[in-house]
């Protein structure tokens, strides 16, 4: 399946829609509708393993945010099968799928065996129509860009960047390993390429006011970012953040505080941001706080009764840029060496489930 459709990002709002979703964008590029897979190639990430730092994100269990991670780790292809499967049972009228590489650092690892996966991703359905692909700003050399641009010449390929947020009191607590400097090399590298470049952002990390959490929303503004996820802050079981939230040390955001800062986040942002995400949860046999975030369907009602009740949408306080992001320079690579050791060299690490289940 090949993109067909519109690529208008401003369509939304002749639809009457409050945001630009992701849903409704995917149906007018393919004229159907498009799930996402969630694949596992057995990744880790340079805060776990002492290229940059040990313990990974204080708030990362990857069982409670992969459904792969929650079984015995098949080969990629398996977990593609299956996933295909169990999402057409889920959902009718399915047109295609995105092979999405979620848990961890997936552009971790030697380039070629990176070519490697993601080729087999895309070859392996004909419904397949593109892959996303979760990352760090600091897991991007130059190898890895040539990489997803070459991916995306002939297929849809959004790279999704852990920004979070772009304090460094946050970024210290949750023990990214990476600064804000990364983060903006990063997609002054990447715009224009051909590939959608994706944001995650949390909103409620402690210590973050209001004001706080608008300058990030200003800041992805800036940057010129194409699409954005929105992630409410949440406490797992086995977690260093679900210890501390269960102790009472640390308090997760009211529903009410995260709907109204939601609309007052995409207020700000550009109309023809993709917005893929407006909320994260975690399977309730995990989930730790809040227990709100399990209703999505109800936390979305909210939000959208919320921008009626303004008589806003995204983009209304919306101020452009001083300087156009496409205007912006390709900066110098800034990739940590020791990152980049991991990356830019021949070789296989066994750990990835390619195609063997051993």
């Amino acid at each position: 399946m090949t993109i067909s459709g519109s690529n208008d990002r401003l369509a939304w709002q002749r639809e009457g829609l409050y945001f630009n979703a992701f849903g409704a964008f995917l149906r007018r590029q393919f004229g159907g509708r498009i799930q996402r897979v969630s694949l596992d190639a057995g990744f880790t990430c340079p805060n776990v393993d002492g290229a940059v730092a040990r313990g990974g994100c204080n708030f990362c269990d990857n069982r409670s945010f992969s459904p792969s991670r929650r079984v015995r780790l098949k080969r990629v292809s398996e977990q593609l099968d299956s996933g295909i499967i169990t999402v057409r049972r889920r959902y009718k009228n399915v047109s295609g799928f995105l092979a999405y590489f979620q848990p961890a650092t997936n552009t971790y690892a030697p380039v070629d065996q990176l070519e490697e996966v993601f080729r087999l991703a895309i070859g392996q359905h004909p419904d397949i129509v593109g892959l996303a692909i979760g990352t760090r700003p600091d897991c991007v050399p130059e190898s890895v860009l040539s990489l997803v641009e070459g991916l995306a010449r002939e297929h849809y390929v959004s790279l999704e960047y852990g920004m979070q947020t772009m304090h460094q009191p946050g970024l210290d607590w949750m023990n990214r390993a990476h600064n804000h400097e990364h983060m903006i090399n990063a997609i002054d590298r990447s715009r224009g390429r051909g590939f959608e470049c994706c944001v995650h952002i949390i909103l409620g990390i402690p210590g973050e006011t209001h004001e706080m959490m608008m300058q990030t929303a200003d800041e992805v503004s800036r940057l010129g970012f194409d699409a954005i996820k929105l992630h409410n802050l949440y406490a797992v079981q086995g977690t260093k953040l679900g210890d501390e939230v269960s102790s009472g040390k640390i308090k997760m955001m009211e529903q009410d505080t995260y709907v109204n800062t939601v609309v007052d986040f995409l207020e700000r942002i550009p109309p023809t941001t993709v917005v893929e995400r407006i909320s994260g949860d975690a399977p309730p046999k995990y989930l730790i706080a809040p227990q709100w975030c399990l209703d999505k369907s109800t936390l979305k009602l909210q939000i959208e009764a919320e921008f009626d009740r303004r008589g806003t949408r995204q983009g209304s306080h919306y101020v452009a840029p001083e300087i156009d992001p496409d205007l912006r320079p390709r900066p110098a690579d800034n990739t940590p060496q020791s990152i980049r050791d991991q990356i830019d060299v021949r070789g296989r690490l066994p750990v990835l489930k390619i195609e063997s289940t051993n």
